[in-house]
């Protein structure tokens, strides 16, 4: 194999494969990248067994191959280069890698490419494409509340499936018991039928990233075991968790009749500003609510307290209800509009928060003792 490449193209490849190795392996070659060359492109594959990246990009191929080598390493090797190198690579009799960029010389352990393992997504029955923008905000409304505890595995993730709710639905919902987080769009072309499957968190993040530099459309294939993403020269390829995701339409309140309209990015300033006061982020932010005004207070018992006043559309009886502050947070950097809509019912029951510019998406949040 020998290949001449620009820096700044290998390096993005790169940079979108080598997250999905892990930086430990008790396998050597799941350390590995898998590079392919041939008909003028350079093909990059990372896998961690669950996920596979493959990645084709334009390259000057001198002759056609494949190896493997170090993700990480050369990784990094590409980024220390300087901009606008041609890099070239070439893999010897010796069973090294060899790059070459200007003066600068590296060579790399290899190990043989039919070492490497496929992962093949099989057949994926229900196929459709959506904007890329969309499958983003799906991901960015949703993925705060993913669960990390490993116990409750089936939560690990974000549970994709159609809903007839009005119009059909494509829906992203993600819960960890304390908050839920839900988001629509349009049910596209295709989908009609899909099962409900739950992506999981490191597949979520990592489509994440890449779904950001894309402006075009997104191909998706899913079967009850396995969904692909298609787009811009890039294939993502995962497993899927095997669980049944739970019955989520039971923590939303229906009856909740208190509703406090706020300026979400005051009310999102706030909430950061009076939780500096406690030391760890869980300490729990409280809110009183009377006609016309919110007040927001925050005590530690170590450093003090704080309190600020927010004026509110709200006309209902006094409240106090208290929430984790952390948790808080995360929803208010959710509300893209000027006003959000927090509908409560108690001091103990669930609170609904909305986006009053946004109906596509909806937040639940558990409150706290305080």
């Amino acid at each position: 194999m020998k290949i001449t490449i620009e820096r700044g193209a290998l390096l993005k490849s790169l940079n979108h494969v080598q997250s999905v190795v892990e930086r430990r392996n008790t396998i050597p070659i799941l350390s590995n990248v898998l590079m392919r060359a041939g008909q003028g492109q350079l093909s990059l594959t990372a896998t961690d067994l669950d996920i596979e990246v493959v990645e084709a990009t334009t390259a000057d191929i001198g002759q056609e191959g494949g190896t493997t080598a170090s993700a990480h390493t050369l990784y990094d090797i590409v980024r220390k280069l300087p901009d606008g190198a041609q890099v070239e690579i070439t893999d010897g009799e010796d069973g090294k890698l060899t790059l070459q960029a200007g003066r600068s010389r590296f060579a790399l352990q290899a190990l043989p490419q039919e070492d490497f393992p496929a992962m093949s997504a099989g057949d994926l029955p229900h196929r459709f494409e959506m904007p890329a923008e969309a499958l983003g905000r799906l991901i960015d409304k949703t993925r705060f509340a993913i669960s990390t505890e490993e116990t409750r595995y089936y939560l690990n993730g974000i549970y994709l499936h159609m809903v007839e709710d009005g119009a059909p639905m494509l829906r992203a919902v993600a819960t960890d018991g304390h908050r839920l987080a839900q988001a629509d769009f349009p049910l596209p072309d295709g989908a009609a039928g899909m099962p409900g499957v739950i992506v999981p968190r490191k597949t979520v993040l990592e489509l994440q990233k890449l779904v950001e530099e894309e402006e075009g459309i997104v191909r998706i294939g899913v079967s009850d075991t396995k969904i692909r993403f298609e787009f811009g020269g890039v294939v993502l390829t995962s497993k899927l968790i095997d669980g049944t995701f739970p019955d989520y339409t039971r923590v939303i309140p229906e009856g909740n009749d208190k509703d406090m309209e706020v300026d979400g990015k005051k009310f999102a300033e706030a909430v950061d500003r009076v939780s500096t006061i406690s030391t760890e982020r869980s300490r729990a932010v409280k809110l009183n609510m009377e006609e016309g005004r919110l007040i927001l207070t925050v005590t530690n018992p170590d450093s003090g307290s704080a309190t600020e006043e927010l004026g509110v559309a709200y006309s209902s009886d006094a409240l106090e209800i208290g929430f984790n502050a952390r948790y808080l947070l995360d929803i208010a950097g959710q509300l893209d509009g000027d006003k959000a809509v927090f509908s409560l019912a108690d001091s103990g029951s669930p609170t609904v928060i909305r986006d009053v510019d946004d109906e596509s998406a909806l937040y639940v949040l558990m409150p706290m003792r305080v």
